[in-house]
Formats: structure tokens, C-alpha cells, sequence
């Protein structure tokens, strides 16, 4: 199962994992970085309830910027190598 999502997401796994630069890796790094992606997780879908509760059509916006980055935070915490979770933090 992993293997399959690791060749799904590979375009931004690869563009993360690439390169020779030395980079600063602390496992506490990958910690909380799940623990941001839950957060915008929450962020969303908090935005989904009112959005569809209000009925306006530009939470739209809101819901999809903040899904989309807590999913690739939480991609790259579960998938991702450590040399990953450093190039999110700019650790080099």
C-alpha cells in the first residue's frame, strides 16, 4: 500500500528528495509537521462546515489551499525521507 502512494506522489516526493546538498535532519522535525498538516486539516474543514452552512461559494478557496497543504504535510511525514521533511523546513 505504501509503495503504491509512494509512485502516486512521487512527482513532489522526487522534486523534495533530489539533489546532493548536506541538509539538518531532527526527528522532531517530522513530528511536527504532522502535527501542522492535522492542523490544517482542521483548518478545511472547519471552512467546509461554515462555508456550506453560509452557503458562499468562496470558501471554496480557503478549503482547497488549506487541504491541499496538510495533505502534502501529512504525504510527507508518512512517505517522505528524512532528507524530505528537511527540505520542507529549508533545513540545509
Amino acid at each position: 500500500m505504501k509503495n503504491f502512494f509512494k509512485m502516486l506522489f512521487s512527482p513532489i516526493l522526487n522534486r523534495l528528495e533530489s539533489g546532493d546538498d548536506e541538509y539538518s535532519y531532527r526527528p522532531s522535525h517530522r513530528k511536527i509537521l504532522a502535527v501542522m498538516g492535522f492542523l490544517f486539516i482542521i483548518i478545511a474543514s472547519v471552512a467546509a462546515y461554515f462555508g456550506m452552512a453560509t452557503g458562499i461559494i468562496e470558501s471554496l478557496l480557503p478549503i482547497t489551499l488549506f487541504g491541499v497543504i496538510g495533505l502534502i504535510c501529512l504525504m510527507v511525514v508518512w512517505l517522505g525521507s528524512d532528507k524530505a521533511v528537511s527540505k520542507i523546513w529549508r533545513n540545509r
